[in-house]
């Protein structure tokens, strides 16, 4: 169930979307084309993150974008809080710390991708996770439904940098997709990065095999302007507060990656 409600974006449609008895905000952008479901950052929905909502729907898809926590608007600073994370595990929507087992939340996020499916249409759906949601688009490729996975920095489990947030159950069915079906899961890093650190795309490119396709960037090409460069730390945020936006840049190259991705996946196949 969807209740339209106002909101202070001028291109972003709002709706409250109800599974399970679990009521959550989602902001839609696109006027038509298959549905990506865009899962934020633990900063929450912020300005570059809605930049890089704009480009996907700039290339012909429908953006679902769930708020899962943080206002549900680009109020949402691109700085990490401890408050934030203490009310995560309070929540316990999602495993901070749990390894071989999938975030509770993604029994709500399930039936969000089937709906954005039946809404636009198409052979699927793609989905990107960031940061602590990067490994959402691998549980979430148990479903048929979706076609096109990204993991953008995927950074949980917390403390067990070569573990990964799915079941085993789980995770051989996404490897059997990958078999049997072609099925490609993308991922995205920083080479640097202490919160996605290289173990994590070594796990994955051995239980997936060639059905695991990974970038990795220089951490040179990050935003020298960025939230973590401010902080002094290495880079993580690919796609949103470590990006730079120029032509030639490598981060904004990445963007295109996922961009001509999604459009194999999910404007080339047959319906």
């Amino acid at each position: 169930m969807t209740a339209a409600q106002p909101w202070d974006g001028p291109d972003f449609e709002r709706c409250d979307v109800a599974f399970g008895g679990i009521r959550k905000p989602v902001l839609k952008l696109g006027r038509s084309g298959p549905a990506v479901v865009v899962i934020h950052e633990i900063y929450g929905f912020t300005p570059t993150l809605a930049r890089f909502c704009r480009w996907i729907a700039e290339a012909g898809f429908r953006v679902h974008a769930p708020i899962l926590f943080g206002s549900p608007d680009t109020a949402n600073r691109e700085k990490p809080s401890l408050g934030r994370v203490l009310g995560l595990c309070v929540a316990r929507e999602i495993n901070l710390f749990r390894s071989g087992r999938s975030s509770p939340v993604i029994e709500w996020l399930k039936p969000l991708c089937r709906q954005a499916h039946a809404e636009c249409g198409g052979p699927g759906v793609g989905v990107v996770g960031m940061c602590l949601t990067g490994g959402f688009a691998l549980s979430l490729a148990v479903d048929p439904v979706v076609l096109a996975p990204v993991l953008a920095q995927p950074g949980l489990p917390a403390l067990s940098p070569a573990a990964l947030d799915i079941g085993q159950a789980d995770l051989g069915i996404v490897r059997e997709r990958t078999r049997r079906e072609g099925l490609v899961v993308r991922g995205y890093r920083f080479e640097g990065d202490t919160l996605c650190r290289a173990a994590r795309f070594q796990t994955l490119r051995r239980e997936l095999g060639d059905g695991f396709a990974a970038t990795v960037l220089p951490d040179s090409a990050a935003n020298p302007q960025g939230p973590m460069a401010q902080a002094g730390k290495p880079p993580h945020s690919v796609f949103t507060g470590d990006l730079v936006d120029a032509p030639g840049e490598p981060t904004r190259a990445a963007v295109d990656e996922v961009i001509a991705f999604l459009a194999r996946r999910l404007h080339s196949r047959p319906a």
